[in-house]
């Protein structure tokens, strides 16, 4: 006699269920969560940039968890981070290509390019905040200045004297700057620079007489006293430099993080950028590794590709009148 579902015991019926139920739901039971056995993650900057480094960390995490796996770094420099970050656009959505991206490819440069060949909205799935790392204002000793009010007051007294340094137009370190000339008043002149060891280079010999720079490359500087550190550019003082006051403890109300993320072309599948946040999540909520990153003054963050894209919407919100009143364009 053939057994009926009423005959049956209702455990069994329930996993009939659940097994049927996957068997023809799109997607359910058929996607792999993660689907490659060589995965690349791409790298808008070159070798021992700050998003190499996080670069290299994530992959070594990852090929320790899935050792059948290869995970390939690749550097692409080029077009203020937009190169990397197309090619992540561009990839097939399936977990096989990712990418390390930065403020710019992600928020700014979509206010300083008046076309982009991707959209950072529809072509890029977040996946996490990886990392943030302060910047710092940092000047010659022989402006003879001790804190941000002192610089204030000099700039004042001299508008359009003074230069600063910066590591391109329209990166972090020229906004921030430009940034605090219009919160307090000032006028500047701008000298864009191709890297942070130039532009803190043309700060110690007086060609430029200040610098918003990433802290990692200032500190070293600060301690030899060929610089002095005024400030940090983050909201609150950096665990790094806790001696340091913020831009905003300073009466100057400008924040400016530096930070990394990971990210995956648009339409990757939710389940693989879960896992992926998941697994990376953990990777750099290592110690071993948040000891690594705190080496190079970068806080480990994770969290969510909701707090993520969020973030990304705010360094929009906050550039965008900086930009404005500046009137900073690439092409």
């Amino acid at each position: 006699m053939t057994p009926t579902l009423r005959s049956l015991p209702i455990k069994r019926v329930m996993m009939a269920l659940v097994l049927l139920f996957a068997a023809f739901t799109p997607g359910m039971a058929q996607t792999p969560v993660w689907p490659a056995k060589t995965v690349r993650i791409l790298v808008p900057f070159g070798p021992g940039s700050t998003p190499d480094i996080v670069a290299r960390l994530v992959a070594d995490g990852l090929a320790k968890k899935y050792p059948d796996s290869v995970f390939l770094v690749e550097n692409k420099p080029g077009a203020s981070g937009n190169l990397a970050t197309d090619a992540v656009a561009k990839a097939t959505p399936d977990g096989t290509t990712l990418g390390i991206s930065i403020g710019g490819p992600l928020a700014i440069n979509t206010l300083l390019f008046s076309q982009l060949p991707y959209d950072p909205r529809k072509d890029i799935a977040p996946i996490t905040q990886l990392v943030s790392q302060p910047s710092a204002l940092a000047v010659n000793p022989a402006l003879g200045v001790n804190t941000v009010a002192d610089l204030v007051a000099l700039l004042k007294r001299n508008p359009g004297k003074y230069n600063f340094s910066s590591i391109g137009n329209g990166s972090v370190s020229h906004l921030a700057m430009e940034a605090i000339a219009q919160k307090a008043g000032v006028q500047l002149v701008h000298l864009p620079y191709p890297g942070s060891p130039q532009a803190i280079t043309a700060v110690i010999r007086n060609d430029a007489q200040m610098a918003c720079l990433p802290a990692i490359s200032v500190t070293p500087h600060a301690a030899a006293g060929t610089v002095k550190l005024l400030a940090v550019t983050t909201a609150k003082r950096s665990p790094f430099l806790p001696d340091v006051p913020t831009l905003m403890e300073s009466g100057i109300d400008v924040d400016a993080d530096a930070w990394n993320g990971l990210i995956a072309p648009g339409g990757t599948p939710a389940a693989i950028i879960a896992q992926i946040n998941k697994d990376v999540v953990e990777i750099i909520k290592q110690p071993t590794v948040r000891d690594k990153l705190a080496g190079q003054l970068m806080e480990v963050i994770g969290g969510s590709p909701q707090q993520f894209r969020a973030l990304i919407d705010r360094e929009i919100a906050r550039w965008a009148p900086v930009i404005k009143a500046a009137d900073i364009k690439i092409n």
